[in-house]
């Protein structure tokens, strides 16, 4: 770092120091060791003295015009304060903390008018402060490893409280598949029965085998009218099993109210049945009929079975997806498989009054990303947006492009945001949750995946009736 952008190497003696009030109480050894490590550097208007995220290097003082401190927040530079104050500080402000925490500068210096500063090189003084309070630094140590533990700690809580949560919803959904697929397993094991036993009949000789062909193609076609059957309203159905059982308890078809239901489920009506009496004799029109509503009834638990499996396995692939345990920790990823695999984690806990709006925009290219650790920015936003809204509202997903970005918005319709509480959601710690309910590192954790493992940005907007967070990701690597 370049701190003498004016070719100007002048110390402070330790009377000078003592005129300000960062430096009044030290001892004479002390300000004379500050006036041998400090240098004074001057910049013109306009410069910046450091920038947020560089290498901490030096404690600067300020001992002559006006500066300004800004903060990187959601892509724009934010004022946090300027000052014309001689003695005021800024810059390496926390290397006493040496290897606790990461030296990096915290905001960004700009000079508004011609600037003087006292520049401190980061690690001799930190040295310095050390040696001279160290019941202070003790005391400053305990509170800065108390905070790091606490933050780790709720924060591991935070996450396993996310992961039981979606644990729950995923079991629910997944029982309900394997709770149709055994129920429907149990019903066609009986089924196969009943046709078992009406193969005595052909055993019999009962059939001869003109009938016999005629009943097997009356059954393919069955079979291919029960894969074909049409959509019909509830009305339509009561409808066509009160035809379909007047039809069978005209022709002495026991139970005819039993079968109607199968057999219209089936795609029958009267015309169907009417060319089944027409292929056997009249004797065994009963049995014939059994056979089909066994026919077509086994095609429909088959149906059942083949929608439950597909179900779980779509839902384990959504759990995969999600927890990319088995890849690579960062690769290019769809974000739109992300998105989908985090919502079907989430299906379970949407309420039913909750409408969800996929809003995508399948041209967007793959982005490199930490894939399990943006499932996990989705699945804070989500939760988030779910419980603003509670249970009723709009949940939508939308993705595209904001400037040379790739854009992910998770909005909501909840009552929005207060606008005294905006500027705080993204500190550690902060809810507005009843107590017990949040811990406050949710946003905290998703800004820090965003912002510094990706190099991204989040930003909020908030009104009454519509909330959205804007995740935004470089579209290559950088």
């Amino acid at each position: 770092m370049n701190t003498d952008p004016a070719s100007a190497a002048d110390r402070l003696d330790p009377t000078e120091l003592r005129g300000l009030f960062l430096f009044e109480s030290l001892t004479d050894d002390q300000l004379t060791e500050i006036s041998h490590l400090g240098r004074v550097r001057r910049w013109p208007p306009g410069t910046a003295v450091y920038v947020e995220g560089d290498p901490a290097e030096c404690f600067f003082v300020l001992l002559d015009g006006a500066i300004a401190l800004t903060r990187r927040v959601r892509g724009a530079d934010v004022e946090v304060t300027r000052s014309d104050q001689r003695g005021a500080y800024a810059g390496a402000t926390q290397a006493y903390a040496g290897d606790r925490m990461e030296q990096v500068y915290p905001n960004t210096m700009r000079a508004l008018t011609d600037v003087t500063l006292l520049a401190l090189p980061a690690p001799e003084f930190a040295a310095a402060i050390r040696q001279w309070f160290p019941m202070a630094m003790h005391l400053l140590d305990g509170l800065f490893v108390a905070m790091r533990t606490t933050q780790t700690v709720v924060g591991e809580r935070e996450r396993l409280i996310a992961l039981g949560s979606l644990t729950a919803g995923l079991t629910h959904e997944l029982n309900n598949p394997a709770a149709a697929a055994v129920r429907a397993t149990a019903v066609l094991r009986e089924r196969l029965a009943g046709m078992r036993q009406k193969l005595a009949m052909v055993a019999d000789g009962r059939l001869d085998g003109a009938q016999l062909h005629r009943l097997v193609g009356l059954q393919e076609t069955a079979v291919e009218r029960a894969a074909t059957a049409p959509v019909r309203t509830p009305l339509q159905v009561a409808d066509a099993e009160d035809a379909l059982a007047d039809w069978l308890d005209t022709h002495a078809v026991p139970d005819g109210w039993e079968l109607a239901a199968t057999l219209v489920a089936g795609g029958f009506d009267d015309a169907a049945l009417d060319e089944v009496a027409g292929a056997v004799l009249a004797s065994d029109l009963t049995a014939a009929v059994r056979w089909l509503a066994y026919t077509v009834e086994t095609e429909l638990l088959l149906g059942e079975i083949d929608d439950a499996v597909r179900r779980i396995s779509s839902l384990v692939g959504a759990a995969k997806q999600y927890s990319q345990l088995d890849r690579a920790p960062h690769q290019t990823v769809d974000v739109h498989e992300l998105l989908d695999a985090t919502l079907a984690m989430f299906t379970g806990k949407i309420p039913a009054e909750v409408r969800v709006v996929r809003d995508y925009d399948r041209t967007l290219p793959a982005v490199p990303a930490y894939p399990a650790e943006l499932n996990q920015v989705w699945t804070n936003l989500i939760d988030n947006a779910l419980g603003a809204m509670g249970p009723a509202g709009t949940l939508t997903v939308r993705t595209g492009t904001t400037g040379d970005q790739l854009s992910v918005e998770i909005a909501d319709t909840g009552p929005g945001i207060p606008p005294e509480v905006r500027p705080r959601i993204f500190e550690p710690f902060f809810t507005t949750k009843p107590i017990g309910e949040g811990t406050g590192l949710g946003l905290d954790i998703s800004y820090r995946i965003v912002v510094k493992k990706h190099g991204g940005d989040i930003r909020v907007d908030s009104a009454p009736g519509a909330t959205s967070f804007r995740v935004l990701l470089p579209l290559t690597a950088g």
